[in-house]
């Protein structure tokens, strides 16, 4: 799949990624250029199982992947092309151990513009697609997996913080972390809570989040 990806990139012009989670507040590589983006047709949802960054194969973890369906906003990254290849090189090292993702070429909606960036989707047939989970193993998730990038928790508290920062809502996200919030509260034992993990914010101009709608 690399070199199907640097063979479909060709390495001529600059390399634009497109990221939906960590990414967004950990990219790990360099960049000329950063710009708020939007594409049509694909969802970030925390539905992947992660054996390695994440989660343990004895205790499994979440990432997030890209499904097909509604709209997902997100960050672009412009690489330039004299390092593109190490870029992609890296990135493969981190974000595809164990070859989980789809790597596909995405059109994506800029301030600055459309850009055609390179996303790592998740396929429904794929191993590696939770399907539907109760809240329970959500929160037994949350509760003890982690990886050698730490734990499923601080993954998607921090993704969830950085949208934030960025006035992007992701509710389904919002309300999975509610689900740890209130384990956490409930173990305290009578003792004061930790601080909330998700607080409602409004965009600039009030417009409603729409990365999570679906058809």
């Amino acid at each position: 799949m690399l070199e199907r990806t640097i063979a479909e990139w060709g390495g001529q012009q600059d390399l634009w990624l497109f990221g939906y989670g960590s990414l967004i507040w950990r990219p790990d590589f360099d960049f000329s250029e950063r710009r708020p983006a939007r594409v049509h047709g694909w969802h970030r949802t925390l539905k992947m199982w992660s054996r390695v960054n994440r989660g343990s194969l004895q205790n499994p973890g979440l990432v997030f992947g890209l499904l097909s369906g509604g709209s997902c906003r997100g960050m672009v990254f412009r690489v330039p092309a004299a390092v593109g290849l190490e870029t992609l090189g890296q990135l493969w090292l981190r974000e595809m151990p164990t070859g989980v993702y789809d790597p596909r070429w995405l059109d994506c909606i800029t301030p600055g513009g459309p850009v055609r960036a390179l996303a790592f989707t998740l396929s429904r047939r794929s191993p590696n697609f939770t399907g539907e989970l109760s809240e329970e193993r959500y929160r037994q998730i949350f509760r003890s997996a982690t990886g050698r990038y730490g734990t499923s928790l601080d993954y998607a508290r921090q993704t969830l913080q950085e949208l934030q920062r960025h006035a992007i809502h992701d509710r389904a996200l919002a309300r999975l972390l509610r689900l740890a919030e209130a384990e956490l509260s409930a173990r305290a034992d009578g003792q004061d809570g930790p601080s909330p993990l998700y607080t409602m914010t409004s965009a600039p101009d009030g417009a409603p989040d729409t990365s999570q709608e679906k058809p």
